[in-house]
């Protein structure tokens, strides 16, 4: 009888361990066959950045829009903020450059939280550059391989430094616009946009130098030249440009043609709106300074800024004129609210 009661002691314990095994992936099975939003599970290096936000921002999620699958994330505000990170800015930068990079990432999600600009009535945003880059786990182990747990620490890092902190303008989200490279200067937003924005101003930003691509060549045949903005080009002797504030091409006359420069850029997809034109032979070579739109912080900007010792903070201050760094709980009135209606306010 003792014997047999020993069996029967094994065989409850060994039932135990069955059930203690197969209760998680019960749990966790039905949330990864979801048709339209899938729950993200965070890595543990990305679990400290959320841990570390106020009470009020770690509730808040994103919904990602996902270009390949057409499924759409559900994302905390913070494991978002350190994958866009990852995804935008080099990982070899320096830490305060990366922390003002979270920064700029969690202020752009949030005023578009607050706007209510969704891309859907599903998702908030979608994961390209038409808002903020933003790969998942998998996609940034892929692309980092064996350096994912050292890269992810160091970005979650950065991210936790700045958790439930963004920029604000007159008690607001700002714009956070930022870009890759500068011509030596950022850009008025108003001289690249329609509108111009008081703390989106044209700044020095001589740490550009040293970016790898603050200049390049672009070699266009001139009957691709005037194919594509459909001009008549006999040699550029009628070909005059005029300048904006920041350095970059305001107008481009083409004889009796006008183009901004962002017009020229943007059809001809060059690096930057800072050119200048070259006629050799029957090509057009233009030769460029920077990379991006020039309007807000620059990445290598920021980058060239933390080797010199500055902090984030100062990063933020130079790039984004008269601008605060503010708790994220002053705008979950606004962003429970946007999550609250039932309408699409965006327009286009």
């Amino acid at each position: 009888m003792k014997k047999k009661s020993n069996g029967v002691g094994l065989l409850a314990l060994g039932s135990l361990f069955i059930v203690i095994l197969i209760i998680p992936t019960l749990i966790v099975v039905p949330f990864t066959n979801s048709n339209k939003t899938e729950t993200v599970q965070e890595h543990p290096e990305e679990q400290k950045a959320a841990k570390s936000a106020s009470a009020e921002s770690s509730s808040l999620a994103v919904k990602v829009l996902r270009s390949n699958s057409q499924e759409v994330e559900q994302v905390p505000i913070e494991t978002y903020v350190a994958r866009v990170v990852a995804s935008e800015m080099p990982v070899n930068f320096e830490l305060e450059a990366l922390k003002a990079q979270a920064l700029a990432a969690r202020t752009y999600i949030t005023r578009y939280l607050v706007e209510g600009s969704k891309v859907s009535e599903q998702a908030d945003v979608t994961d390209t550059v038409n808002h903020q880059v933003y790969k998942d786990e998998d996609e940034l182990r892929n692309f980092w391989k064996d350096d994912y747990d050292a890269n992810m620490a160091k970005i979650t890092e950065a991210v936790e430094a700045t958790a439930g902190e963004i920029i604000t303008y007159d008690h607001e989200p700002i714009t956070a616009s930022f870009f890759s490279t500068s011509n030596g200067y950022t850009e008025n937003a108003g001289d690249y946009w329609e509108n111009d924005i008081p703390y989106l101003q044209s700044v020095e930003s001589p740490w550009d130098a040293d970016s790898p691509k603050f200049t390049d060549q672009k070699v266009v045949s001139v009957s691709e030249l005037q194919q594509t903005l459909g001009v008549t080009v006999d040699g550029l002797s009628q070909t005059s440009i005029t300048k904006t504030e920041g350095n970059r091409v305001d107008e481009v006359h083409f004889g009796n043609q006008v183009f901004t420069g962002r017009e020229v850029r943007e059809k001809l997809g060059l690096p930057s709106s800072d050119f200048t034109i070259q006629q050799k032979d029957d090509h057009i070579i233009f030769t460029t300074k920077g990379y991006g739109h020039g309007v807000g912080m620059s990445q290598y900007g920021a980058n060239g800024m933390a080797k010199s010792g500055k902090t984030y903070k100062d990063i933020i201050q130079h790039y984004y004129h008269n601008t605060e760094i503010s708790p994220l709980s002053t705008q979950t009135a606004a962003l429970a609210s946007a999550e609250g209606t039932s309408e699409d306010p965006s327009s286009d």
